[in-house]
């Protein structure tokens, strides 16, 4: 197991206090591929298909967003700092969830990108333009790898509060008045999704972007038969990436759970929150924070009920850190907060949940009985 050195003392990772001792057992999955195609840097951006891009233009201001570009058929979202947008949002007749794209690290990766999976480099259709290779996850997501042309510069920041800390009395004679206003989203984290082929998405991810695992949850009593989640982040060398920038768990549906945005602090969330929750949209988890990936949280729903997240302080770790192994709970979520609710956990028995069990426990993929009873059991303890 690894340590980490903060301040000049040795303290206990997360991976040695709040995962198994012995890490991974023999003959368990690695958590990363021996010779991938290519090492693909953070995510870029997610697309989605809404038929009303004004609404979904107020709700973004409102999230925090800034616009990048907009015309009759698309919106492009950012944040505050350099880089690629954080979201499109093109124009379509239903609101759905096409699927992410991911930036390159170099432009050479995507014509060995290319090469390898037989596909072709494009032209982006983003601003400050680019190049881009369209891909197809074992989810039937379309993945996009992206190498773009002019990055956006940065915009001006949402400054966190000078805090003072017992005898560390940094603020004297001055009060702390956060204004109330949007949290101002920084960039794009990471996104979530629900796959019925969840080995064989994880090993795609692994083998052909060069991703690694942070942690592996699995189903209690099902451990001998491999991880039903996984956190993933980029490989970045000795340079400490987000604890993941893609999450994965083994579902009756594939689709989109949610996405999640960072902002400043904690004051940041919080204003934030009391700003969106005064303008009537729902809240659907928070405050509060993780275990795996110890970021503060704050889950909302869009009108189109899309689940968005603001973080802040997350974990970053370099390439040397191993997957850490833990087992799927509810209660395993948050380290504090207000209990996982029900919309957070989707446990509403929703006509289109009841066809995705049907359909799914019908289809050849990696859902049974089994692992439908144990999903159930970890959404309740």
């Amino acid at each position: 197991m690894s340590e980490t050195r903060a301040n000049g003392a040795d303290v206990t990772t997360a991976h040695q206090d709040l995962h198994s001792e012995q890490g991974a057992l023999r003959g368990e999955h690695p958590g990363r591929s021996r010779n991938p195609v290519i090492k693909v840097a953070d995510l870029a951006w997610l697309e989605f298909e809404k038929p009303d891009l004004d609404r979904a233009e107020v709700f973004a201001r409102d999230f925090g967003f800034g616009i990048a570009a907009r015309t009759e058929r698309e919106l492009w979202l950012r944040g505050t700092f350099a880089g690629s947008p954080c979201m499109v949002i093109r124009r379509g007749r239903t609101s759905r969830f096409i699927g992410p794209a991911f930036r390159a690290a170099e432009r050479a990766d995507l014509d060995r990108l290319a090469r390898n999976t037989g596909s072709d480099v494009r032209d982006a259709d983003v601003p400050g333009g680019g190049k881009v290779v369209d891909l197809l996850d074992p989810s039937g997501f379309p993945a996009r790898v992206v190498h773009y042309g002019e990055p956006l510069p940065a915009l001006p920041e949402q400054q966190p509060l000078l805090v003072n800390f017992g005898t560390e009395r940094r603020r004297t004679n001055a009060t702390q008045r956060p204004p109330r206003e949007p949290s101002r989203i920084q960039r794009l984290g990471h996104v979530v999704l629900e796959t019925r082929v969840f080995a064989r998405a994880l090993d795609w991810y692994l083998d052909t972007l060069g991703m690694i695992v942070s942690d592996f949850l699995f189903l209690d009593g099902q451990r001998d038969r491999g991880p039903t989640m996984a956190f993933i982040r980029c490989d970045l060398g000795g340079v400490p990436a987000d604890h993941h920038t893609l999450a994965m768990h083994l579902g009756p549906g594939n689709g989109y759970v949610h996405s999640a945005y960072q902002v400043t602090d904690l004051d940041s969330i919080a204003v934030g929150g009391e700003y969106l929750n005064e303008r009537g949209y729902k809240r659907s988890w928070g405050i509060g924070r993780h275990i795996q990936g110890s970021q503060l949280f704050d889950y909302w729903r869009d009108p189109d009920r899309f689940m968005l997240e603001h973080f802040a302080d997350g974990d970053l770790f370099s390439c040397d850190v191993e997957p850490g192994w833990a087992p799927m709970s509810t209660s395993g979520l948050a380290q504090w907060g207000p209990p996982a609710t029900r919309d957070f956990l989707g446990a509403g028995p929703s006509p289109q949940r009841v066809r995705d069990v049907i359909e799914a426990l019908r289809g050849d993929n990696e859902m049974d009985r089994s692992r439908l009873l144990g999903l159930l059991k970890a959404a309740t303890s």
